[in-house]
């Protein structure tokens, strides 16, 4: 591996948990694997490991991003990673209505929906 995919891939599981990146890397087939590596080159690689903001404050870039797209299934990914980045519930619920009123009530209504299942889990234990 190279530094910038070892780099990519420590910020990756930092944000996502390691249980989640060995899931994806094991649903990886022959006709994913160049998408995946896209994900980690040009998201974990080339944003997340810049120095102009800090993990917290993509969390919250990224989940109101994923609220006004709708991503239900990365919105519950996100949260998660949100939460390891130290962003409260109450941060992660203003966001998201905050969100609501620029990208659409039913959107946040459906974040809402995911976010409070996510925070209705039991903590992780940290690594």
């Amino acid at each position: 591996m190279s530094d910038d995919r070892d780099a990519a891939m420590a910020v990756r599981r930092a944000v996502l948990g390691d249980e989640h990146v060995a899931r994806a890397e094991a649903r990886t087939t022959e006709f994913t694997r160049p998408f995946q590596e896209y994900i980690t080159t040009a998201a974990w690689g080339a944003i997340w490991t810049r120095a102009g903001l800090d993990r917290r404050t993509r969390s919250a870039i990224t989940l109101a991003v994923l609220t006004a797209l709708g991503c239900r299934e990365e919105i519950a990914m996100h949260v998660r990673g949100a939460l390891r980045n130290g962003l409260t519930a109450t941060e992660i619920a203003e966001i998201l209505l905050h969100t609501g009123v620029y990208a659409g009530v039913p959107r946040a209504n459906a974040a809402f929906a995911i976010a409070d299942e996510v925070l209705s889990e039991p903590p992780e234990n940290p690594s």
